[in-house]
């Protein structure tokens, strides 16, 4: 088990380029950690930069946490914290000539963003539905933000139109900043306009945030958690790390007294936000002094 263990942790230094290259559905595009992604073998791991998802995932976030993740044609998908997405009808088809992208998105709860990319070269259509809880949104191009919590459920239209349905009634919105709240075993209240101070609170609900630590596509800085002197040393942060919802590397390193194992986070786009994973990180699950580098 431990070999195999250690074959996993080498294998995530080639993750993020061997699976980006893979015919994607969904990438991973920015973690702002702690978060996960469980298939539906059940098997649970941390959200990792480059990772290919599929249809039947579930992506949980934890306190603090964003995800950011792109589909086939360039969309953006966002993910608050302490939310659950999961993932179905994932593809990209013919019908009737045209190329279109699929895609279920079922918001269990937590805050959600999904915003078409206007420089996109894709030329499809979109047939992409989000259920955010007690609402389902048919969505061609637009800009939607949501979210689900024990209270309400909530729509909230940037851009473009979508088809909203809750229980028998159903209705499209089509002007931009509005939006549309069904409190929970309550009647739903009408659509209404929404300030733009009110859209810039819920926004930062699900942007990754500056300073934060955050990993990114293309990062280039890392953080070296520690260094063992056991493979099974290094195994045991590495552990700790994927449990508590971080995406770790253990590298294997020649030294003058032998061999010793590095573990690191890697894929920051800068060194503030490596320093901040650091710091964030110092002190806990046996990580004394990280180091950050390029």
């Amino acid at each position: 088990m431990k070999v195999k263990t250690f074959l996993a942790a080498l294998l995530m230094l080639a993750a993020g380029s061997a699976l980006a290259a893979a015919r994607a559905d969904i990438v991973v595009e920015g973690v702002q950690a702690p978060a996960w992604v469980e298939h539906a073998s059940g098997a649970r791991a941390p959200l990792a930069i480059g990772m290919v998802l599929g249809n039947k995932d579930r992506i949980y976030t934890g306190p603090g946490s964003r995800a950011l993740l792109r589909l086939a044609d360039g969309s953006l998908i966002k993910l608050g914290e302490n939310g659950v997405l999961a993932l179905d009808d994932l593809g990209q088809r013919k019908i009737n000539l045209r190329d279109v992208v699929t895609a279920s998105l079922d918001v269990v709860s937590g805050a959600f963003r999904f915003t078409t990319q206007a420089l996109s070269r894709f030329r499809g259509e979109r047939d992409v539905k989000v259920r955010i809880s007690t609402i389902t949104a048919g969505i061609r191009g637009t800009d939607l933000w949501g979210k689900a919590d024990s209270a309400r459920d909530i729509v909230c239209l940037i851009e473009g139109n979508v088809t909203v349905a809750r229980g028998t009634d159903a209705f499209t919105m089509d002007q931009p900043m509005s939006f549309y709240i069904a409190p929970k075993n309550e009647p739903p209240l009408p659509v209404a306009k929404v300030s733009q101070q009110q859209l810039d609170q819920w926004s930062v609900e699900t942007e990754i945030a500056a300073g934060a630590g955050a990993m990114r596509r293309g990062g280039q800085w890392k953080v070296t958690l520690a260094e063992a002197g056991t493979q099974d040393d290094a195994l045991g942060i590495y552990d700790r790390l994927r449990d508590a919802g971080y995406a770790a590397e253990i590298r294997p390193l020649k030294s003058e007294t032998g061999q010793i194992y590095r573990v690191r986070i890697a894929h920051l786009p800068s060194r503030q936000e490596a320093e901040a994973l650091a710091g964030k990180l110092k002190g806990s699950m046996g990580i004394a002094e990280p180091k950050v580098s390029r």
